[in-house]
């Protein structure tokens, strides 16, 4: 199946990934502040926008989805469907959509089951167009390999396209020590910075990242809880901007 590598799904260098969280207390206000986020995500120039059931269910991430294709906005669509990566895939597959992020390709299962974890990513990459973003050592995600960083990162590029760090926590800065051994070990393997990206750490993260992915920064507050402010999202994409222009 012909599929593009990770860092052609963009149009520019070092892009920028924005979430949409789908936070609402009704069904109404779910669809209606997603399409104001989108609205602002996409009028401020962020490369690529990230739809995930953070606050919302599954029902409400396919129709927030359903509603940006629609858009037709002209850059990549991603999807993260949390709690069940295989619905990822499916929803990815459906709306011919971009990438996929999944927050954990290897070490959070006991290790007689990363054969079957391989399986599963050799199986849905097989029958997916979309490029996978896949976690090692992510957040909120349970430890039990017994490999080595290196020896899971060198498994993690057999099944996703691009690998994505954090720390500990939505919103923890990710350190620039762990970024560095994930780079060490990767090589030239796309990486991606997935949580914790400010205005005042982003281009000594893209220094070292092929791109980030940035939720809580974009918010009012700074915090996953706020609200998605377009003061703050310009004024991020501006950095981000005037850094491209150096490279």
């Amino acid at each position: 199946m012909e599929k593009k590598t990770f860092l052609d799904v963009f149009k520019t260098k070092k892009p920028i990934i924005a979430m949409i969280h789908l936070k609402g207390d009704s069904e109404e206000e779910i669809q209606e502040r997603a399409k104001k986020e989108i609205a602002i995500y996409a009028e401020e120039g962020v490369d690529c926008i990230m739809m995930e059931n953070y606050y919302g269910d599954y029902v409400q991430l396919e129709k927030a989805i359903q509603y940006i294709v629609s858009l037709k906005l002209g850059i990549p669509i991603g999807v993260n469907c949390l709690n069940l990566d295989a619905m990822g895939f499916y929803l990815a597959n459906k709306y011919e959509l971009d990438i996929v992020q999944v927050d954990s390709v290897v070490g959070h299962v006991k290790p007689r089951d990363e054969a079957t974890l391989q399986a599963f990513f050799d199986l849905e990459r097989s029958q997916s167009k979309a490029c996978l973003i896949g976690g090692v050592r992510f957040k909120y995600q349970p430890e039990l390999s017994e490999k080595s960083l290196a020896e899971d990162l060198a498994i993690a590029k057999t099944r996703c396209d691009a690998v994505a760090v954090t720390q500990n926590a939505t919103g923890e800065e990710t350190s620039m020590a762990k970024i560095q051994d994930f780079r060490e070990a990767l090589g030239a393997f796309p990486l991606v910075v997935a949580a914790g990206v400010t205005d005042e750490n982003v281009l000594a993260q893209l220094a070292i990242c092929d791109a980030a992915i940035v939720g809580s920064c974009f918010k009012d507050t700074k915090k996953d809880t706020g609200d998605v402010s377009r003061e703050n999202v310009r004024q991020f994409m501006t950095l981000v901007k005037q850094y491209r222009e150096g490279l």
